[in-house]
């Protein structure tokens, strides 16, 4: 036998073996591999997208009268004197700061520089049983812990193994075990529920 030919068999054993040891892992292995894969990664600064209730800071250098906060409105949208109606849902600072400065430049100010930062994240929700439910302010790296620590932490009758959470945007719960930290994303709604004696 060549060695080539050796090199090629040597090969297909090495896939058959890993073909095998996956297998013979059992279907947790498996399953619990796509649940990390599909996990949602938390937002950062630069990576979050814009969405109705944010408040956002616009600052145009050298022009007073435009640099404040902003609100996205209901339709996605922030209005900014200069620069009429801006769509900023589902941008990030970055893409807005030039939106921004694109739509100013088609008018009165000359080379705008524009930055943007967001003041205020639009809040979640957290209900069911923690001891104060309602609406909390939202904060880069929060935590579905972090979240029950705000309300006032579990009620006696919680489960605390698991949570329901309906994504914003989202049509229905999806139910996440809490065996490893679970982030928060601004204008969820978190379910914490009660547990069978």
């Amino acid at each position: 036998m060549s060695q080539r030919s050796t090199r090629s068999v040597g090969f297909t054993l090495l896939l058959v073996l890993i073909a095998f040891a996956a297998s013979s892992a059992g279907p947790g292995f498996t399953a619990s591999a796509q649940q990390q894969l599909a996990a949602p990664a938390a937002p950062t600064a630069a990576t979050y997208l814009l969405g109705p209730n944010d408040r956002v800071r616009v600052k145009v250098y050298g022009e007073p009268e435009i640099t404040g906060e902003y609100e996205v409105d209901i339709n996605g949208q922030i209005s900014v004197p200069l620069a009429g109606h801006i769509g900023a849902e589902g941008l990030t600072t970055r893409q807005l700061e030039r939106a921004i400065a694109s739509a100013l430049a088609k008018g009165i100010v000359r080379d705008p520089r524009v930055s943007v930062e967001v003041a205020l994240y639009r809040p979640y929700y957290i209900l069911g049983e923690v001891k104060k439910s309602g609406e909390y302010p939202y904060r880069l790296g929060l935590t579905v812990m972090d979240a029950v620590a705000s309300a006032g932490g579990f009620t006696y009758r919680a489960n605390e193994s698991k949570i329901f959470v309906r994504r914003a945007g989202a049509n229905a719960e999806e139910a996440i075990s809490l065996d490893s930290p679970v982030p928060v994303f601004p204008g969820d709604n978190i379910r914490i529920p009660e547990r069978f004696f």
